[in-house]
């Protein structure tokens, strides 16, 4: 038995022939995320060794108007991405035609608006972004051509010096093609001067500052093992903290031309050491991570910081309950009426909005007495039979509670009656070619099913006693072990053979474990941390050893309305991602 994965080898440098590249190109509502500006179509193309291996192209709903002059430029109008799927419906379809991070280099012209767009509206999502390589045609061409060949290294600028037949048109696709042969041509340039391999083209684009090269030293003396690494200050504060299967191979990539983020660099200037927390698992160092940056909220890190910020749907807790969009997850129970976590506030809202327009439950915020019935008077709702109106006593306590057990069920038990209120609806206004309303009733159900989806996940999750998983790595070399007690990993092994399993497997039953306590759903971990590990023991390579209690999903649950609710978005018109066996 051992504690840790075996050391590798540093990276040895890719051949540029070699490299898996995806090329990608956005159309958006503004110029920054920070703006609220958001993704309207992704375009990419994936090459290798000259060649094209498949491209992705979508629209992408935004869920607010384009501003005109951006429909002017682009071409892309509100009805066009009325129908077409959020962007948390096109992110995992996306990554998965980009494949993993280990192989795949993204290129952009101007990577930090694309990326920047791409890894903000995840964050968002609460999706971690991988830790892509990225290039910048936009660097490279300064790099390597001059002032008297081209005044400036626009895209169409470079697409006309370099008599591309196929320009940039403002469209993502049209615009990544074109990168595609911008790329090519200047790796061309670049052949003549010895840039080869991927290390090559990055120390040409970015050259490796005084600070990056006089830091590099602090990661002499770090393992090359499984584990944590965190990054302090003069004063011992976390600037950063991550994770690696190999940590000193990680720290290493931070003083090298790959690492292109300011912010990164801004926090190599101010470190003094490098800390390195070696792990018996990778399971063990991610939950770690969690942990630790919940801790200390290292100012360097983005995601995970405010994990007790997590949104969800429920009732409120008076004589007249109405849905509230709560924050933090301290206080919910496994029988609780609510569901989440949400990955923003946009997407909660849509979800209370599926579920007004699905019951009778009141929308006014004021808390009904009786004195404030007397002075009240009914709003449209009433008129239009969407609400009981308790607030002018039209509805009795008693009445007004049948309400709230249907929205009650709706957040617990079933998300049928929702689903299908809404699908007649849609088709209605379908009929009635009314397509914005229609698009927008299927966003508040795809809301709704997403934040219910991962609430009865949870639930079964977190109630399981233990459960004790064996999850073989990908090159089948090593094993970890994991023993999970209520949503929360207690201990973990990692072991070289099947033949160590039993003898792992008795050291993890046989720890003792303080008592955890019963109705919390999450007694002593968070959503973000209990997702993590319903990830790992749900990927395939995982196999159960022991599970203390039942667990087991609807069959007709919110998974599989989620998937009926997705195939009303048509990808087949709306999203397009085509790819070919070469390689």
């Amino acid at each position: 038995m051992r504690a840790s994965v075996q050391p590798t080898l540093d990276e040895v440098p890719l051949p540029l022939r070699h490299g898996t590249f995806v090329v990608v190109d956005l159309e958006t509502t503004g110029t920054s995320p920070n703006s609220g500006a958001m993704i309207t179509e992704i375009g990419a193309v994936k090459i290798r060794g000259g060649e094209v291996l498949g491209e992705f192209h979508t629209l992408v709903n935004p869920g607010a108007p384009i501003p005109p002059f951006i429909t002017v430029l682009t071409g892309i109008t509100d009805a066009m991405v009325a129908p077409a799927p959020l962007f948390a419906e096109v992110l995992p379809a996306f990554l998965e035609f980009c494949g993993s991070a280990d192989e795949t280099i993204l290129i952009a012209h101007n990577a930090p608006f694309d990326i920047g767009f791409l890894r903000a509206a995840s964050e968002q999502l609460e999706y971690p972004w991988p830790s892509f390589r990225v290039l910048d045609t936009v660097k490279i061409a300064r790099r390597t051509l001059s002032k008297d060949e081209t005044p400036n290294v626009k895209l169409g600028t470079l697409a006309q010096y370099f008599g591309l037949t196929e320009p940039p048109t403002h469209r993502a696709l049209d615009d990544a093609r074109a990168t595609v042969h911008i790329f090519h041509h200047l790796l061309e340039r670049l052949g003549n001067l010895g840039v080869e391999t991927l290390s090559d083209l990055q120390n040409f684009s970015h050259p490796l500052g005084l600070p990056e090269r006089a830091k590099r030293a602090l990661a002499d003396g770090l393992p090359q093992v499984t584990g944590l690494y965190i990054f302090r200050d003069r004063d011992e504060k976390p600037l950063y903290i991550g994770i690696s299967k190999n940590i000193k191979k990680r720290v290493l990539t931070y003083f090298s031309a790959s690492e292109t983020r300011a912010r990164m660099r801004e926090m190599i200037s101010l470190t003094s050491r490098i800390e390195a927390l070696p792990t018996p698992t990778l399971i063990d160092a991610q939950i770690r991570e969690l942990r630790l940056i919940q801790a200390h909220a290292p100012r360097y890190n983005r995601r995970s910081r405010f994990q007790e910020r997590t949104l969800w749907l429920t009732l409120t807790d008076e004589r007249f309950p109405r849905l509230v969009v709560a924050k933090g997850h301290a206080t919910l129970t496994i029988n609780a009426e609510a569901i989440g976590p949400f990955g923003g506030a946009i997407d909660a809202d849509l979800a209370r909005q599926a579920l007004h327009s699905a019951t009778e439950i009141r929308q006014c915020t004021p808390r009904i007495t009786p004195a404030s019935i007397k002075k009240s008077s009914a709003c449209i709702l009433f008129d239009i039979k969407k609400c009981s109106a308790p607030c002018i006593g039209a509805a009795t306590e008693d009445q007004y509670s049948q309400v709230t057990r249907e929205v009650s069920h709706h957040l617990t038990n079933q998300a049928g009656a929702v689903v299908t209120h809404h699908f007649e609806r849609i088709a209605q206004l379908s009929r009635e070619e009314r397509f914005e309303e229609a698009a927008q009733m299927r966003n508040q159900v795809t809301s709704y099913l997403r934040g219910f989806a991962r609430s009865e996940n949870l639930r079964a999750f977190s109630a399981l006693e233990e459960i004790i998983i064996a999850k073989f790595s990908e090159q089948q070399e090593f094993i970890e072990l994991a023993q999970i007690r209520r949503g929360k990993l207690c201990a973990s092994i990692t072991v070289s053979s099947k033949a160590e399993i039993p003898h792992a497997f008795a050291a993890l039953t046989a720890m003792e474990h303080p008592p955890i306590a019963d109705q919390l759903l999450f007694p002593h971990s968070t959503p973000e941390e209990a997702e993590l590990l319903l990830r790992w023991v749900s990927d395939e390579s995982a196999r159960p050893l022991r599970i203390s209690g039942e667990w087991a999903l609807p069959t007709f649950g919110a998974l599989f309305h989620k998937q009926k609710v997705e195939k009303m978005a048509k990808p087949d018109e709306n999203t397009q991602s085509t790819s070919s066996a070469i390689g």
